[in-house]
C-alpha cells in the first residue's frame, strides 16, 4: 500500500514539473504576449500607364505562347515597351472587359499597382482619337447629367447611357509641367446600349 502511495506521489510530482515547464513554452508565451501590429501600408502611388488594352490570350498568341480558354476574358494593358499589365475589373477597369470600343486603341490610364501585385487598378481612363487628341473617357446619362464608369443603366433614372469623350489634360498630380489643351472643353459621344450591361458595380 505504501509503495502504491509513493508511486502516486512521484507521478503527481512529475506531472506538476511538466506543467511548470509548459508554462515557459513558446505557445504559452505567444498567447500571453501581445502580437506586434503590422506596419500600416502607405497608399500606392498614382502613375500614368500608356499602351493598348487587349485580351491576354491574344497577346500571348502573338508571342508564341499557347494558352487555353481560361484566359479568354482577361484583359491586359500592352505597353509600348511590350510589357503586359493585367487590369483589375474594378469600378473603373471593368469597362475594358465590357466595351470593345475601349480596346485596341491607344490609351493613357491613371492608376496604381501595389508592391508584389502585377494587377493595375485603374482610376482614370484617357483614350486618343484618330488625330492623336487625348480625351477623358466615361459614360454619361443625358437625362440625369451624371457620369457612369461602365456599361449599365443609369443609377438614377435607369435609362440608357452613352460613351463620352471630353478633351482634357492629365491630372496635375501626375505632371504639372504638361501643357493643357488650348481649345475649350468639348464632348462627343457614341451611343451605348445599356441592355448589354452586366451587374452593377459601386461607383467611387
Amino acid at each position: 500500500m505504501r509503495t502504491t502511495i509513493r508511486l502516486v506521489v512521484l507521478m503527481l510530482g512529475f506531472v506538476a514539473a511538466n506543467v511548470a515547464a509548459d508554462d515557459n513554452s513558446p505557445l504559452v508565451d505567444r498567447a500571453a504576449s501581445p502580437q506586434p501590429k503590422a506596419a500600416p501600408q502607405s497608399p500606392p502611388r498614382k502613375q500614368l500607364f500608356s499602351g493598348k488594352v487587349i485580351f491576354l490570350r491574344e497577346s500571348l498568341r502573338r508571342r508564341g505562347i499557347t494558352a487555353f480558354s481560361e484566359f479568354d476574358k482577361q484583359v491586359v494593358l500592352e505597353t509600348s515597351a511590350g510589357e503586359l499589365i493585367p487590369i483589375v475589373p474594378n469600378w473603373r477597369g471593368r469597362a475594358f472587359y465590357q466595351d470593345e470600343k475601349l480596346r485596341h486603341r491607344k490609351v493613357d490610364l491613371v492608376g496604381s499597382r501595389r508592391q508584389g501585385v502585377p494587377y493595375l487598378q485603374v482610376l482614370m481612363v484617357f483614350t486618343f482619337d484618330n488625330k492623336g487628341l487625348r480625351q477623358y473617357t466615361d459614360y454619361w446619362c443625358d437625362i440625369c447629367s451624371i457620369p457612369m464608369y461602365e456599361i449599365k443603366p443609369c443609377d438614377c433614372c435607369q435609362g440608357s447611357t452613352r460613351l463620352r469623350f471630353q478633351t482634357r489634360g492629365l491630372p496635375a498630380y501626375l505632371t504639372s509641367h504638361q501643357r493643357r489643351p488650348k481649345k475649350p472643353s468639348t464632348a462627343k459621344a457614341v451611343g451605348v446600349d445599356s441592355k448589354q450591361a452586366g451587374p452593377s458595380a459601386a461607383d467611387k
